[in-house]
């Protein structure tokens, strides 16, 4: 029913997370009422975020560049670290500011049943962070593959570096 190109969009837009094929329409049909400059800014946004953003080389956080702004602030404190399972999960724990330390960023949580193992994990760099830590924080989610990879991390880092402090974010 709808032109090519319109069902073009709809299809590539109902592939985003959360996005059904009647909210593609609708985002659709938004698109082609904008001008046609708010249409290519947001064309060059999403080019641009493809082209330039990139993992931090040193915590695994998104980075315009080869370190994220959180590892070039030297304010913050080097001792303590902040363990996430993905990028979208600093935000969170940002907005508090509360948190002062640094990052790093997994990669995700342990799950065998898909194929998620301690290898696949960005673990070893971990680990290879821990010269100058004194508190570990584990912010993995609170699911149950979340909470797999906390008790993991924690033992393993306790094996390793026993006078580090590892702490769970409180979650209820």
């Amino acid at each position: 029913m709808l032109a090519p190109p319109l069902q073009r969009l709809v299809t590539e837009l109902s592939k985003l997370p959360g996005i059904g094929h009647r909210t593609a329409q609708r985002l659709a049909f938004h698109v082609l009422r904008t001008s046609d400059l708010d249409a290519r800014a947001l064309a060059q946004a999403i080019i641009d975020v493809k082209e330039k953003i990139t993992l931090c080389e040193i915590c695994f956080n998104l980075a315009e560049g080869p370190r994220c702004t959180i590892c070039l602030d030297e304010r913050r404190d080097l001792r303590t670290l902040c363990v996430v399972e993905e990028p979208q999960d600093v935000i969170p724990i940002e907005r508090t500011h509360e948190f002062r330390g640094r990052y790093h960023v997994l990669g995700g949580a342990l799950s065998p049943i898909d194929g998620v193992e301690p290898e696949d994990l960005r673990l070893a760099q971990l680990y290879r962070r821990l010269d100058g830590i004194t508190e570990v924080v584990l912010a993995t989610n609170p699911t149950t593959t979340g909470e797999a990879t906390a008790l993991h991390v924690a033992a393993a880092l306790h094996e390793r570096s026993p006078d580090v402090t590892v702490t769970r974010l409180a979650s209820g």
